[in-house]
């Protein structure tokens, strides 16, 4: 995430905040859809990339995980600092120069929630590169699928990313960066990719 994306989430931190609650609801609810293809008890340490305030953190952590949330946004982590039950996540604001500050197979799985249509198709690349480079077992994305509603043209025009050339590029991109993939679509236009990276070991 570059200077200017990382100081346009610390100005929406606030706003971000208020859907706290409902996110960790939702993530709750497709968690458990998750948890239908990959055992998740099998594993032990996550870290969530691009964690924001912390909810899919938070959920995680209320499953018994050790858990590790990164975001540039340090108003954002702040937020979910802040809450009580995150009291044993570990919160940690990177460096800009999208390297995650880890070794490497640090973590069993890594998150990363609604972050990769935001980026340029290089970034996104790098993204993937660096999430199989510390993740021992699975990349796991929450993103967005190829069902479009006008409501979300009109909010991802406005936010300048890159949700177009997203949703028509993702499983060449999983094919091509990844070892195997399997997609989870949920309600809405929302899915699980499933990741297995090509170093996995």
């Amino acid at each position: 995430m570059d200077k200017k994306n990382s100081f346009q989430f610390n100005m929406i931190a606030p706003i971000y905040g208020l859907f706290y609650n409902k996110q960790k609801k939702n993530y709750s609810k497709d968690i458990a859809s998750l948890n239908k293809y990959l055992d998740l008890s099998k594993f032990n340490t996550i870290i969530d990339v691009g964690c924001g305030t912390g909810a899919l953190c938070s959920v995680l952590n209320e499953m018994g995980f050790s858990v590790t949330g990164i975001d540039p946004a340090i108003k954002m982590l702040k937020i979910g600092a802040r809450k009580k039950e995150n009291v044993n996540i570990r919160f940690v604001t990177p460096k800009l120069n999208n390297k995650l500050p880890f070794d490497d197979k640090s973590y069993d799985i890594s998150f990363a929630s609604y972050v990769a249509h935001g980026l340029e198709q290089y970034e996104r690349i790098k993204l993937y590169e660096e999430m199989s480079r510390v993740s021992k077992d699975y990349v796991i994305l929450y993103d967005y699928n190829n069902k479009r509603s006008w409501v979300t043209n009109i909010v991802e025009t406005i936010e300048n990313g890159d949700y177009f050339n997203f949703i028509r590029s993702v499983k060449v991109e999983l094919k091509e960066n990844f070892k195997t993939y399997v997609e989870i679509k949920l309600r809405n236009q929302t899915s699980w990719y499933i990741c297995e990276p090509f170093n996995k070991f």
